[in-house]
């Protein structure tokens, strides 16, 4: 069977239904430039990977002119100019022709040096500009598509400028069925490096050693990177939430909370999966562990049994922690339930208060962290929100406590 991708005409449809939301008024979308630092690979921005599927020309420009005379400038994508002498360090690029038409799906294609004279044309005619690059507390640098804006408001009389930043999150938390696909594999993918971690686990190894079985299998099963930094905290690492050292011992009776994922797809476009499993290193959950692992797993079952459209992640945080709080547990359930999940791993938010709408997918993740006892546990899966209500998309790797002795039994 053929790994999922995302085509080109996805893309192209993602844009057509930003530009709807445009009406007449400008748009632009910015790749963002390459870190210098040789060890740093390149990534553009999620929203202009999204929206044209180019992953490796940093300095990009994605303008979207809806109001446009001329259809096949309403849509134009401005490219670096080639530079022989930095491409023979960086990679060679393709010339502007039917190539690069073909290998990016844009009909006009320009390059930056040009993008000047391009948006003057189009701002005096529509005098109207529309935000979609996230908005900037007071105290950060001002995003830049409203920076170009605001350049041009001081030059050209009677100019508007509207705030449609939240388009492309309501865009992007809608997953399609391609998209879907992308999310799974990552998670199948996540779901074989369990397996091998369950198989294998054992006191005396190094946290160290979880990971690195783990991202090892990712990148056997076709992952390039992982979604975020493994946590594979054993003991009272175990209760620290971001955990990233992985380099202690770990010990017989310890229980190790693992939140790991791996990104499918290329690098810049990939999705991203995001699983926590916690488990006993010797492979049997004492009494006290298996009481708060069974609480944690209650509320996460509440939880996403709650899952539909309509609902709040706030409702479905007051589910779990009703759960965790009857239980006594409910001082040690330190963070909210969960998150969305696709492009990146806290994917973008459509905003405080959004219902759940088919086509999210959604992190559901409640935990229960004691350091005065060493005993962390997390329980995460990734669900889907459906026409009527939910797919864990992660239920093959085990969550049961017998579930998962019965993997680590040897």
């Amino acid at each position: 069977m053929p790994e999922p991708t995302i085509p080109q005409s996805e893309c192209a449809s993602r844009r057509a239904k930003l530009q709807r939301k445009l009406k007449n008024r400008i748009g632009l979308v910015f790749a963002g430039d390459a870190d210098a630092h040789i060890e740093r690979v390149y990534e553009p921005h999620p929203n202009f990977a999204y929206l044209t599927g180019v992953t490796d020309e940093a300095g990009a420009i994605l303008l979207l002119d809806p109001g446009n005379p001329i259809e096949a400038r309403r849509e134009v994508l401005f490219l670096r100019p080639l530079n022989p002498e930095v491409e023979k360090w960086d990679g060679f690029r393709l010339e502007v022709s039917k190539a690069l038409r073909d290998a990016t799906g844009f009909t006009s294609i320009f390059r930056t040096n040009q993008f000047g004279r391009f948006l003057l044309e189009a701002a005096r005619r529509a005098k109207q500009f529309a935000c979609l690059h996230a908005l900037a507390q007071h105290d950060q640098s001002i995003s830049p598509d409203r920076a170009v804006f605001r350049q041009l408001a001081e030059r050209i009389p009677e100019t508007e400028i509207t705030d449609l930043s939240d388009a492309l999150p309501a865009l992007r938390t809608v997953k399609s069925a391609r998209e879907v696909a992308m999310l799974q594999r990552a998670i199948d993918i996540t779901a074989a490096g369990f397996d091998a971690v369950f198989k294998s686990i054992a006191p005396g190894m190094n946290e160290f050693d979880v990971q690195e079985t783990l991202e090892h299998t990712y990148r056997t099963g076709g992952s390039r990177r992982t979604s975020f930094a493994t946590i594979a905290g054993s003991g009272i690492n175990s209760t620290v939430l971001h955990y990233g050292a992985n380099d202690k011992v770990i010990k017989d009776g310890d229980l190790i909370c693992i939140d790991s994922g791996a990104r499918f797809g290329p690098i810049g476009g990939a999705y991203c999966a995001d699983i926590t499993r916690t488990i006993p290193a010797n492979g049997i959950f004492t009494k006290r562990q298996r009481e708060i692992y069974n609480t944690v797993l209650n509320a996460l079952e509440a939880a996403t049994k709650a899952t539909k459209p309509g609902v709040t992640l706030t409702h479905l945080d007051k589910v779990a922690r009703a759960v965790i709080t009857k239980a006594g547990f409910g001082d040690y359930f330190i963070h909210s339930i969960g998150h969305h999940l696709g492009m990146e791993t806290h994917d973008v938010n459509p905003g405080a208060g959004a219902t759940l709408k088919a086509g999210n997918v959604i992190t559901i993740e409640p935990g229960i962290y004691i350091p005065d006892e060493a005993i962390g546990v997390r329980i995460e899966d990734d669900v889907l929100v459906t026409k009527d209500s939910h797919r864990v998309l992660s239920k093959k790797i085990p969550r049961t406590a017998a579930a998962i002795e019965k993997a680590i039994k040897r």
